[in-house]
């Protein structure tokens, strides 16, 4: 079976340097480094810390393994393979990083970020994802329906922009 793997780039040079980035991947497990990986260097011309790329890598990280394990784990897609969407935009001194899947959903989110929480105990999952994606990133903000979803929202001030 071919896995495809689509990366779109735009950039815009204006007084407010915006810089935009889309990459659809198969729900892999093996593709949550890719993921990783990719945000790591679109984030670097922003001039940022070891330390911020550390989080914002973890933070992408989680993301990703929430989609594959619980918006795809017990989920069959109907057309085809599961894919995660991951959309990345330097906006100024702000890295937002949304993580999209048209998995299960979440039926009741406040529950689904309480640390500790989990719906695969079975997979001895700690469920801590969303604590340490709240933890490694200034703000985060989840949509999800049943049925219909996810959307994982991440946004973080990179210092190091502040210096162009």
């Amino acid at each position: 079976m071919m896995k495809t793997c689509t990366i779109t780039q735009e950039q815009e040079n204006t007084e407010g340097r915006k810089n935009y980035m889309e990459i659809q991947m198969p729900a892999y497990s093996y593709n949550e480094k890719l993921a990783r990986t990719i945000t790591a260097a679109f984030m670097l011309d922003m001039n940022p810390t070891v330390e911020e790329v550390a989080d914002v890598k973890t933070a992408v990280s989680e993301a990703v393994t929430n989609s594959i394990i619980h918006g795809y784990g017990a989920y069959e897609k109907k057309d085809g393979v599961p894919m995660i969407r991951m959309i990345c935009e330097q906006d100024g001194l702000a890295l937002t990083v949304i993580i999209e899947d048209e998995g299960c959903g979440i039926a009741d989110i406040a529950k689904a970020m309480e640390p500790l929480y989990t719906t695969r105990p079975d997979l001895e999952r700690s469920g801590m994802g969303f604590a340490f994606m709240e933890a490694f990133m200034n703000e985060i903000k989840v949509i999800s329906s049943p049925g219909e979803g996810t959307k994982v929202i991440m946004k973080k001030k990179i210092a190091g922009a502040l210096e162009d």
